[in-house]
């Protein structure tokens, strides 16, 4: 891969370590659809078990994706992420495509989400409704954040670190409270609910689009990736912290989403906040007031800001360093290239992602840009993926020594997780063909553009 770095002479420093690594993997998955996706996943599929599977499913095919990363990211322990291995693997073009949507859409529309969000959950109980303050709220914490994330990158991974513990310390309390100490008469072992704790298969496209749900809800596991350029040993931090990571979540969304059917009955499960309801309290503010009371509401959209801003920051953090590796490989803005001196950080690359993001922030937009872009996400989850048979291809050839991680059980967990992404891709487009069809044409305008910045690197 070409780095054009004599037009920029700084360099990312390695400063992070296994700890602040872990924090970055948990900190941008764990964001609000944790605490949202429950009520529609169950209107789509009609009971607990399948809605269980669901999160169980999601959450192994991301681990599974999560462990070919690592080996990715033991090979090329550059910034840059999916951008590096698929430049190496497929060349240029296909790597520019997925900085081209990870740039314009994919990262801004991420981190709007994350602000508007917090806005709105704070609105009507701790600041007033209207969208004034809702629009200076969000866009006042894109500033705060991206402020934090142009400072050294020990710094935010630090702060990461700490947002992350703020978070796991509020999953888990909803998730025991409820468990514990909710009304047990009421949910799951209350005897009424025996129709709705097992049901009958509810098809592909139902149980599709309720994986696809949880699957919003652990997105973020390629952030870490892009930061092995700032890792101190990313040989063992890359692997430790992905996996090690994406289990842990995957119990902790298991535990949260079990103990909302413990605590309530499948009706208000269903009733919950959703497309279909959109006024109704969230699955887990209903789960918290059986046993805070009233006071949850409170407290819970003070936890759902916490946890958002703190995926915000993974996003912030990790998302700016595509365009990075972009400008030094010569196919995009050189400015976005640079280094600070100070914190030795990419400012620029870091201020124009949050800028983008404020826009689409106000556009009031972003969400069905982000719907139109989540489908192709996974295009470009497998199509990395499948980098990993290529290289070990080129390893077989060349007589290479093996990389220091290799993913466990190829070439079958890989397999699986590229034959799933392609049904998953398939299934999206087959049920909302229109948004996917916005997310196909969005990439398609990559090719134009890469035309113009190899012509220009030229």
């Amino acid at each position: 891969m070409q780095n054009q770095t004599g037009a920029h002479h700084k360099e990312l420093i390695r400063s992070l370590g296994t700890i602040p690594s872990t924090a970055i993997v948990i900190g941008s998955v764990i964001g609000t659809g944790v605490f949202l996706k429950c009520g529609g996943m169950a209107q789509l599929t009609g009971s607990i078990s399948w809605v269980m599977f669901a999160w169980v499913l999601a959450g192994v095919l991301s681990l599974t994706g999560a462990l070919a990363y690592s080996e990715l990211g033991v090979r090329f322990p550059r910034a840059g992420g999916e951008y590096v291995y698929l430049y190496e693997s497929f060349g240029p073009f296909a790597a520019f495509l997925y900085g081209w949507t990870r740039f314009w859409i994919a990262g801004p529309a991420s981190i709007a989400a994350y602000s508007v969000g917090s806005a709105t959950f704070l609105a009507g109980i701790w600041l007033p409704t209207d969208a004034v303050t809702r629009a200076v709220v969000s866009l006042s914490l894109i500033a705060l954040f991206t402020a934090l994330n142009c400072m050294s990158v020990l710094f935010s991974g630090w702060s990461q670190t700490f947002l992350t513990a703020l978070k796991i310390f509020t999953v888990v309390a909803l998730a025991t409270g409820a468990i514990f100490f909710g009304d047990a008469s009421q949910g799951l072992f209350a005897g009424t609910t025996a129709t709705t704790s097992t049901g009958a298969w509810p098809g592909f496209s139902a149980m599709g689009a309720a994986t696809l749900a949880a699957l919003w809800a652990y997105d973020g596991w390629n952030n870490l990736p892009m930061m092995a350029g700032e890792m101190r040993n990313p040989s063992r931090s890359v692997p430790i912290s992905l996996g090690l990571g994406m289990a842990f979540i995957l119990v902790l969304y298991s535990a949260i989403n079990y103990s909302y059917f413990v605590a309530l009955p499948f009706a208000e499960v269903l009733n919950s906040n959703s497309t279909l309801y959109p006024d109704a309290l969230p699955v887990a503010t209903k789960a918290a007031m059986t046993f805070l009371g009233p006071i949850s509401v409170k407290l819970l959209a003070v936890a759902f800001v916490i946890s958002a801003i703190g995926a915000m920051n993974g996003q912030i953090l990790a998302g700016a360093r595509v365009p990075f590796a972009m400008a030094r490989s010569g196919l995009f803005f050189s400015a976005l290239g640079t280094v600070s001196d100070r914190a030795q950080v990419p400012v620029v690359s870091v201020i124009v992602q949050s800028l983008i993001a404020c826009l689409l922030a106000l556009s009031g937009t972003f969400d069905q840009l982000t719907d139109s872009v989540v489908f192709a996400s996974w295009i470009f989850y497998g199509a990395t993926t499948a980098a990993v048979f290529k290289f070990r291809q080129l390893d077989k050839k060349s007589n290479a020594s093996a990389p220091k991680f290799k993913t466990p059980g190829y070439p079958i967990v890989p397999a699986l997780f590229i034959v799933l992404a392609a049904l998953l891709v398939g299934n999206t487009i087959y049920t909302t063909p229109v948004q996917s069809l916005l997310g196909l044409g969005f990439i398609a305008l990559g090719w134009p553009a890469y035309l113009f910045f190899k012509k220009a690197a030229h």
